[in-house]
């Protein structure tokens, strides 16, 4: 076995990959850019090495340095995570030059499955279902559209060589198959130094299932079954689960013997996952093969009991894979959600800065075991188990430069509505301050009934998001439990104010019973009688809620129990009351006396400043163009900017009919949010 690995990689897989080796007695080598100097991959590592500025084409795919970094150090094997260089053959065959083992695949099978217009053509040659589309190359946006033309819109545009949503754009007449181009194309030059396109038919309506293989170089080969991935925004997964709640065990097993027959084919060994569309008839077609390490992996770790970066290095020493196909069971059900650096109440546009506070729910340990290829047994009945993989810690930073994911948080239990009934808690439990993040969103999607149904597509975001994310509207009965959690908070709050020393003698003062609660344009009047063991909150309408909690005013998470349920509550301090988050809802809660409660609804309210004049940034990042000049009149919907950020370019666009007045910023130039880009008349 290997003595010393390189991880190729940053962030959160390439903790992940560090667990696993040092569970393996394997010693690290992790590689850093300028931004990542303190970063966690960095300090978990037994070696780090510094390989050059922040932009990824300037480091971490820059092969020479990782190849000095190789040498320098005398690591016997890399493990290239996923992203960046984990699909690059040139990368594969310098380190088989260097004598040095790739934790991947063999050369071939890169180069035939990690490219898309290839492994295409290689699985309509096996008879494999694919995609309409054109597989050839294509040379400027004019072929462009003249190809999508032919195949007929909506399509879909993707870099040959992309991956994790970069470089891939839906385009559904000339003008978007126009403008999708280009940005593919500079997506996957910036991200992937390859910036050949192909073009296919975008089927509308696809669930988006895909196959776990795992082969070794003696001619084995399984599949883990499958992970549902539909819940996607702008073609990257955000919510993922395992197995698939739409699936049969017919289809699965079809599915999963042809993605074995088609990795076989390519003489593949290591983990590998083959990505299908199904439509709502359980037709499969073959989208691609990702010949690495995904990143929604630990879902299917969780349901089988494989540690997949173990088998991973394993296969890469020659190893034999210790189970065949009978051996496989799934157990139970896990989900993933992606935390990202990314602002729901701004249209999911990146957010970076230093994070302020960064505390994930507890992990715990359950589901099946597997050791040398033998069962340990079955998680106990009942119990769930939470996972956090993730790359930062409290007082990190999150640049500009990377993937804005924070961490994947999962949950396994016995049933899928237990597993969702974990991260629902989970969530809530999970403090970030300090920017932007999708929280909320996540929470939204859990609660949702489509997705509690099962019953998602690709398009679920989309068509049940229109107009983006606005927050939660909790129903009446949660709100009922909300305002008697705060209400007997805030007396706690109270009572502890009224002991306060230095005070006057005689002006003691006495904590009354009962408050009026307002939250989400709603007003309760509830009467509180306390008690050693917690409260009994009375409403005006004769409901009772039975409260009880250990919360002590300054803690920034209550866990309450509301007649037995649990409720899990971001608190944090506002005038008279809390600012309370759970479940997607982000609330002011107004505690107030009957008589403040009165004066309240006399104050005026704040009126915001207009901005609609403005064209403001809506994410810290770099103007790439400026598509406008100052006279110029505008239609709505044209393109007045480009800005990138965290790999991702975003063309901004006129809201309405409109001239531009004045331009403050132009290409090269970097803003924060809300800095104002142009003015309009």
């Amino acid at each position: 076995m290997f003595d010393k690995i390189l991880i190729a990689n940053r962030g959160e897989i390439a903790c992940r990959v560090i667990k696993t080796a040092r569970k393996m007695g394997i010693k690290t080598v992790a590689i850093y850019s300028d931004a990542d100097k303190q970063a966690l991959h960095v300090q978990m590592a037994d070696e780090a090495v510094h390989i050059g500025p922040p932009p990824a084409n300037q480091s971490y795919i820059v092969i020479d340095k990782v190849m000095e970094a190789i040498r320098a150090t005398g690591a016997q094997a890399v493990h290239p995570g996923y992203g960046f260089l984990s699909e690059n053959s040139k990368f594969a065959e310098a380190l088989a030059a260097e004598g040095v083992a790739f934790v991947g695949p063999p050369v071939g099978a890169i180069e035939s499955m990690g490219d898309k217009i290839t492994s295409k053509k290689i699985a309509q040659e096996a008879g494999v279902s694919t995609v309409p589309g054109y597989m050839g190359l294509i040379a400027d946006a004019d072929e462009a559209v003249k190809i999508s033309n032919q195949i007929g819109y909506p399509v879909m545009i993707k870099a040959s060589a992309g991956g994790g949503g970069k470089g891939m754009r839906i385009a559904w007449n000339d003008e978007e198959a126009r403008e999708g181009f280009q940005s593919s194309k500079n997506e996957a030059a910036n991200s992937f130094g390859d910036d050949r396109i192909f073009i296919e038919k975008f089927v509308t309506q696809p669930r988006h299932i895909e196959i776990q293989v795992l082969c070794d170089t003696h001619g084995n080969g399984i599949y883990l079954g499958e992970r549902e991935c539909s819940i996607q925004r702008r073609n990257q997964k955000v919510v993922e689960e395992a197995p698939s709640p739409f699936l049969d065990e017919d289809t699965r097993k079809a599915m999963g013997e042809q993605a074995v027959a088609l990795a076989k084919a390519v003489g593949y060994a290591s983990a590998g996952t083959v990505e299908f569309i199904v439509d709502g008839d359980k037709n499969f077609y073959f989208l691609e093969m990702n010949t690495r390490l995904q990143v929604e992996h630990p879902v299917t770790e969780l349901i089988t009991g494989v540690d997949l970066v173990e088998q991973m290095i394993r296969v890469a020493d020659g190893g034999e894979l210790p189970l065949r196909q009978e051996d496989v069971k799934l157990t139970g059900w896990a989900i993933e959600n992606r935390l990202y650096a990314e602002d729901p109440y701004r249209g999911f546009l990146p957010s970076i800065g230093r994070l302020s506070r960064y505390r994930p729910p507890a992990e715990t340990a359950a589901g099946p075991l597997l050791e040398n290829g033998k069962w340990q047994g079955d998680a106990p009945a009942g119990e769930a188990a939470v996972r956090n993989d993730t790359g930062v810690y409290e007082g990190g930073e999150i640049s500009m430069y990377y993937d804005p994911m924070i961490a994947k948080l999962c949950t396994w239990a016995p049933t899928r509505d237990a597993a969702i009934d974990a991260m629902r808690i989970a969530l809530d439990s999970f403090e970030v301050e300090g920017i932007g993040h999708n929280l909320p969103f996540l929470s939204a999607v859990m609660d949702h009934p489509i997705f509690i149904d099962g019953t998602m597509t690709t398009a679920f975001i989309e068509e049940q998001y229109p107009e983006g994310f606005e927050g939660v509207e909790l129903p009446e009965a949660d709100l009922r439990k909300i305002a008697a959690s705060c209400a007997a908070m805030h007396r706690v709050a109270e009572i502890r104010r009224t002991r306060v020393s230095g005070r006057m003698d005689n002006h003691e003062r006495k904590v009354g019973t009962d408050w009026s609660v307002s939250l989400q344009g709603q007003s309760y009047n509830v009467v509180i009688d306390a008690d050693r063991d917690g409260a009994t909150v009375r409403f005006d309408d004769g409901a009772e809620l039975r409260v009880a909690s250990d919360w002590t005013p300054g803690d920034q998470l209550a866990t309450v129990d509301v007649d037995g349920e649990i409720l899990v509550l971001k608190t944090g301090k506002v005038t008279q009351g809390f600012r309370i988050r759970s479940r997607g809802a982000d609330l002011k809660v107004h505690v107030r006396t009957p008589r403040q409660a009165e004066l309240a609804h006399l104050m005026p309210e704040k009126v915001a400043p207009d901005t609609s004049k403005m064209l403001l940034c809506p994410m810290p990042g770099l103007i790439v163009k400026v598509d406008v000049e100052v006279g110029q009149e505008v239609q709505e919907g044209q393109a007045l900017c480009t800005i990138e950020a965290m790999k991702m370019e975003n063309i901004l666009r006129a809201e309405k009919k409109g001239v531009v007045s004045k331009i403050n910023a132009g290409a090269g130039d970097s803003l924060a949010v809300d800095d104002v880009i142009m003015e309009f008349e």
